[in-house]
């Protein structure tokens, strides 16, 4: 079950980071009040995670879950500029979680 609660603690945190795009630096209420709902369930389910999960590996994983999220819908959900090298990248980051989990 921790590591279906670090899972979920990952896109807690993607979910944290797009909120925070909507936020325009905390002057929006509805954004900010899903950012700040979004990272303490990420905050939560982690530090629940880690309970059974060694902090290297739930910590690797959770920011990698987040950063890889964060591109990726950043790339295609709100258009940024994605080329071979992001996603390459994003691969070696998603290479990394799963090799982590293995270990």
């Amino acid at each position: 079950m921790s590591w279906f609660f670090l899972v979920i603690a990952g896109l807690m945190e993607v979910g944290g980071v797009i909120s925070l795009k909507f936020t325009e630096g905390f002057s929006k209420l509805k954004p900010t009040i899903l950012f700040i709902i979004f990272m303490l369930s990420s905050f939560i389910f982690l530090s629940v995670s880690l309970k059974e999960v060694p902090l290297s590996i739930g910590y690797g994983i959770w920011t990698g879950i987040g950063a890889s999220g964060s591109v990726l819908l950043g790339m295609f959900v709100f258009k940024e500029p994605r080329n071979m090298s992001k996603l390459i990248m994003v691969g070696g980051i998603i290479v990394s979680i799963v090799g982590l989990k293995l270990v």
